[in-house]
């Protein structure tokens, strides 16, 4: 489990089929210094685990799906973003990253404003149908996205999921790799976990009071979606 608070930077460089090593640019004083063979690292949203420690990086292997899900397959002398796994105690700045991945989506646009960068995402017409099945469902104004590891606001997004926007503020454009972006590359996205719990539970409908799980008769039960409304909330102490 990540944060999305991006720790450091780093290149990536094949060794054999599976294998990458991983070398810090930047944040090697945070990431290394506990970093412990069996570890997970965060490389560019992509969960990984550590199998060396060396001197300034790390080796790690890399599925043949994680390699075909994600960009790591092609980051070679490009920066990517580290961030070691969330310990217990420590703050939760961003949100819930699980590091894997959902799918692949590019950069349409970056425009500067007075305080901040407005960055659009969509996704390739090859991966459009995987976007929208994966993706999709869990875009809403406000709610939260993993680009490349990082931690973002979704600002607008297209009903259909073919595109989204965020606004990125100083500090993250300039200690990730946002910066580097040029239209048309390629980012990891994953979707908010918590999202996808919820569609699930509402897809799937309560168990009625009549089931063991329900043994209370006043528990409300959901036969379908279209039986949430705001009444229905209200009704239920949602106000």
């Amino acid at each position: 489990m990540f944060t999305g608070l991006v720790q450091g930077l780093g290149t990536i460089a094949p060794m054999g089929t599976e294998k990458l090593q991983i070398s810090c640019v930047s944040g090697a004083e945070i990431i290394l210094p506990s970093l412990a063979i069996g570890d997970s690292v965060a490389v560019d949203g992509a969960c990984l685990t550590a199998t060396e420690i060396l001197p300034n990086g790390l080796v790690a292997i890399a599925s043949p799906e994680t390699l075909r899900r994600t960009t790591l397959a092609h980051q070679t002398d490009a920066y990517v973003n580290l961030e070691t796994s969330l310990r217990v105690g420590s703050k939760l700045g961003g949100h819930f990253v699980t590091g894997h991945v959902d799918g692949i989506g590019a950069v349409q646009a970056t425009v500067q404003t007075a305080s901040s960068w407005e960055m659009s995402f969509s996704a390739p017409p090859a991966l459009l149908s995987l976007w929208q099945h994966q993706i999709a469902p869990y875009l809403v104004p406000k709610g939260s996205i993993a680009v490349n590891g990082i931690s973002l606001t979704v600002a607008e997004c297209d009903p259909a999921g073919a595109w989204f926007t965020a606004a990125v503020i100083p500090h993250t454009y300039h200690q990730t790799n946002l910066r580097f972006l040029q239209v048309g590359d390629w980012v990891n996205l994953e979707a908010d976990i918590l999202g996808k719990y919820v569609a699930k539970f509402v897809r799937s409908g309560l168990p009625s009071p009549s089931s063991s799980e329900f043994p209370d008769e006043s528990a409300p039960s959901i036969d379908s979606l279209d039986r949430i409304t705001p009444a229905f909330l209200a009704d239920n102490g949602y106000l």
